[in-house]
């Protein structure tokens, strides 16, 4: 068996494997399945200041090789978390990552200041959502404004910042190199690609809200390159996120520059997905005489 651990950004991992923020809840419903304390890491549902409801329905619509969701950031709120679910998943031996979003600066930085005194070992910041300061423009888009967050957040926070990057610009490296340079301690990407369903039948949108975020294997290839081209930017660890089902989907992240990964919309059509790609990913790294995983990061080999 090859050793699948890991140090990441100062927290101790048993394997590279997380499941996604959005796609696994608070942990509850998978701990009925199998011991959480298997994984990696739980990033858990994204988090907001205040209890919010989310999209009207239907806010879900499959396409091929994936899924598009416009959920609306549903959840419970940041104080019910911290009181009702992560004393709780404190118990299950497993890195806790708390993904945070907000409409603005002072949101962000009152999230990080509200988690610092908990048990959360890292923060997420989704940077996705509309800053409406600035009209509603998301506020990974741009990296002065990618800077300017990750650097106010992360003088708030106490635990080592994580900045999630969205896929929606020209050139994602751009904003890789803003997070480090404001003091991000690492980067993960990808969030979704923005879509939209139609129902030609009824010659509408199939989402109420319209767009939605497209994740799944469809999104694999661009989720490769963009952590690709990141790695040779950056000095901070990536974790690698867009498609993963297998061990090998897994590895193949790493090989990009990914030192973990994120296991999203797999959990959906498998509840045990990330115990078996763990599982996978160790007879894979068997296979290749890989002694420990974190071997395998960036030594992908190009062509050319």
């Amino acid at each position: 068996m090859a050793d699948l651990s890991l140090d990441l950004c100062g927290v101790k991992l048993k394997n590279p494997i997380i499941a996604a923020s959005g796609t696994f809840g608070f942990g509850r419903e998978y701990g009925r399945f199998y011991d959480l304390s298997e994984l990696g890491g739980i990033c858990c549902k994204g988090l907001t200041l205040c209890r919010r409801e989310g999209n009207p329905p239907p806010r879900i619509a499959e396409t091929p090789m994936g899924i598009l969701n416009s959920v609306g950031l549903q959840n419970p709120g940041v104080e019910s978390f911290i009181e009702n679910d992560l004393p709780w998943l404190l118990t299950k031996n497993v890195a806790v990552i708390a993904n945070i979003t907000g409409t603005s600066v002072e949101q962000y930085v009152q999230m990080a200041e509200r988690l610092a005194g908990t048990g959360v070992h890292l923060l997420e910041m989704n940077i996705s959502c509309p800053n409406v300061h600035e009209g509603g423009v998301a506020f990974g888009v741009k990296p002065e404004s990618v800077y300017a967050i990750t650097k106010a957040v992360k003088a708030a926070a106490k635990q080592p910042l994580i900045v999630k990057l969205t896929p929606n610009v020209s050139d994602i490296t751009e904003n890789a190199l803003a997070a480090e340079e404001a003091g991000a301690n690492a980067i993960s990407m990808i969030n979704t690609l923005t879509g939209i369903a139609v129902d030609t039948n009824k010659r509408k949108m199939v989402l109420a809200n319209n767009t939605g975020g497209l994740s799944g294997p469809a999104v694999r290839p661009v989720a490769l390159r963009m952590v690709w081209q990141s790695a040779k930017k950056v000095h901070i660890p990536i974790i690698g996120m867009g498609g993963i089902e297998t061990g090998e989907d897994a590895a193949a992240f790493m090989l990009c520059g990914a030192k973990a990964v994120m296991v999203g919309t797999a959990n959906f059509t498998d509840p045990f997905a990330c115990p078996r790609i763990i599982r996978e990913l160790d007879a894979y790294c068997d296979r290749q005489n890989v002694r420990s995983a974190q071997e395998l990061v960036g030594t992908l080999e190009e062509n050319g």
